[in-house]
């Protein structure tokens, strides 16, 4: 068996060190995060949404169908973590108002045989606390996670893993890492997966802000999550235990990490109050920026020398892509 040192310890780092010791390699990880449940890596700020068919609107067809094969991995992950409620195949919603229904179904002309319309009838069946005069399209098989949990489970599960935390990988090469603290870790296999932490080894890598607001709304049901296609921009609503719905905007050109601006809480929830009329009375529990990785094609690259493997540019795509890209990576240790 192996020794593999691997950097970073996002939903990448912790999937792959959970796999590999299962399979009886020993593996240690370092990531910069105090401990496991500090929200550092991206994989914290997500919504967790499985959706490969919503995001053919722009995706390559590759990314696509890795997130299918995620789609199918995911669930025996689960069961193997003795979490099978941490992952769930309820189908998901696009949605519409009526003034935007020319935008719609430009999106939807992109998007392979798949969404089915829904009359109000059906969507009222479906989601009865949806405003009722909404356009609607149902994408069965898509689903969601639950990335704090997630996350969490798969540190706690995976305890011969030497986790070591508050410590920065400096340098990264074939065989070998360098620590901030001056230490060394030599391994067969180093394995990159430091998100945004390469950029110093990947250049062209850069960062796109994703903001996402939790809201408390006892009483409001939400089975799946939703997202409203607006000309401008996608807003997602997620649903999550505790009457939590996490609310979003898929993606923003900028590098900046400071908190959500005014202008985009306003846009992001009174998009969700559009929709969802019951949280008017909602609270705000926190809101949340971070910064996903992503390569100038916006496709996942995984760079194969002896001794190292980088896997980087998962985009927004994390959750979506993380089971298929480790079972490639596995096939080379």
């Amino acid at each position: 068996m192996a020794t593999v040192a691997i950097a970073g310890a996002g939903v990448m780092g912790r999937l792959l060190a959970w796999q590999l010791a299962r399979a009886g390699h020993r593996v240690s990880v370092v990531d910069p995060a105090a401990g496991p449940a500090e929200p550092g890596a991206a994989a914290f700020t997500a919504a967790g949404m499985l959706s490969p068919l919503a995001e053919q609107e722009h995706a390559e067809p590759d990314v696509v169908a890795l997130g299918w094969r995620s789609l199918q991995l995911w669930p025996a992950i689960a069961a193997a973590l003795g979490q099978l409620g941490l992952v769930k195949t309820d189908g998901s919603l696009l949605l519409a108002h009526g003034s935007d229904v020319g935008a719609a179904r430009r999106v939807l002309a992109r998007l392979s045989d798949g969404p089915e319309p829904l009359n109000r009838a059906a969507l009222q069946m479906l989601e009865p606390a949806l405003a009722p005069d909404l356009k609607a399209w149902w994408l069965p098989g898509e689903g969601q996670v639950l990335p704090h949990r997630l996350l969490a489970a798969l540190a706690e599960q995976a305890p011969d893993v030497d986790w070591q935390w508050g410590r920065r990988a400096t340098v990264v090469q074939p065989h070998r890492l360098e620590l901030d603290d001056g230490r060394r870790l030599d391994a067969d296999l180093v394995i990159d997966a430091r998100g945004l932490g390469a950029k110093p080894d990947l250049p062209t890598l850069r960062g796109v802000r994703g903001e996402i607001v939790w809201l408390h709304a006892p009483g409001v049901a939400l089975h799946r999550p939703a997202r409203l296609m607006h000309p401008r921009h996608r807003v997602y609503l997620v649903p999550r235990p505790g009457d939590v719905i996490v609310v979003g905007a898929s993606e923003i050109e900028s590098e900046d990490r400071s908190p959500v601006s005014l202008r985009s809480a306003v846009e992001l929830m009174a998009a969700a109050h559009s929709v969802l009329p019951g949280l008017a009375e909602a609270r705000i529990v926190h809101m949340e920026t971070n910064l996903r990785p992503a390569l100038p094609d916006h496709r996942p690259r995984i760079d194969h020398e002896p001794g190292l493997m980088r896997i980087n540019g998962l985009f927004r795509h994390g959750w979506l892509l993380a089971p298929a890209l480790v079972e490639k990576v596995i096939e080379h240790v």
